[in-house]
């Protein structure tokens, strides 16, 4: 079968065709502007990503250091604390006076005049200065203004934390004074 086209008809088509054809171009364009959009879009998002990589890259090093540095000044910290609890022991030790610790006072005529470990040390000294050196007597009665010389034992009392007289007896004081 045959079919006539009329001039109608035909020019019907060519505008169909021609607005198929103006569509066509338009949704074109409006597709190569949205692939154009998506790959300036995804070009943007890697840029941004390959920066966030290099900042957590750097972020990492930091953190690495720092941990490192973190752990050198804990041991320091470590050692200081040893060492400081160390020195607060040594401290300790040398502050507390020995239980036995004793001393002697050398009077001259009355008077104080040097402090020793033990008599021979006091009499020796008192040598130097011109006393006799086996010319010592115990103590007596005599006021110690009247002596040239005089040794006085002194002895460490741990209970009231101080040095007594072993010559005087140890005793509390009376009406509260301290």
């Amino acid at each position: 079968m045959i079919r006539l086209v009329t001039r109608t008809r035909l020019a019907r088509l060519a505008a169909g065709a021609d607005a198929a054809r103006a569509r066509t171009c338009e949704v074109q364009g409006q597709a190569d502007a949205a692939y154009s959009s998506h790959i300036r879009e995804v070009f943007a998002l890697t840029a941004r990503a390959e920066a966030a990589e290099k900042d957590a890259a750097t972020a990492d090093l930091g953190a690495r250091l720092l941990q490192s540095v973190l752990e050198d000044t804990s041991t320091e910290l470590t050692q200081a604390r040893e060492e400081l609890a160390a020195m607060a022991r040594r401290l300790e030790e040398l502050s507390e006076p020995p239980v036995d610790a004793s001393v002697v006072l050398l009077l001259y005529y009355g008077e104080p005049h040097s402090i020793h470990p033990d008599k021979p040390t006091a009499y020796a000294y008192a040598a130097t200065l011109g006393a006799p050196l086996n010319g010592w007597r115990l103590a007596d009665e005599r006021p110690a203004a009247a002596v040239t010389w005089r040794c006085v034992p002194f002895i460490y009392d741990a209970a009231r934390d101080h040095f007594r007289s072993v010559a005087a007896p140890a005793v509390a004081p009376s009406g509260g004074a301290a």
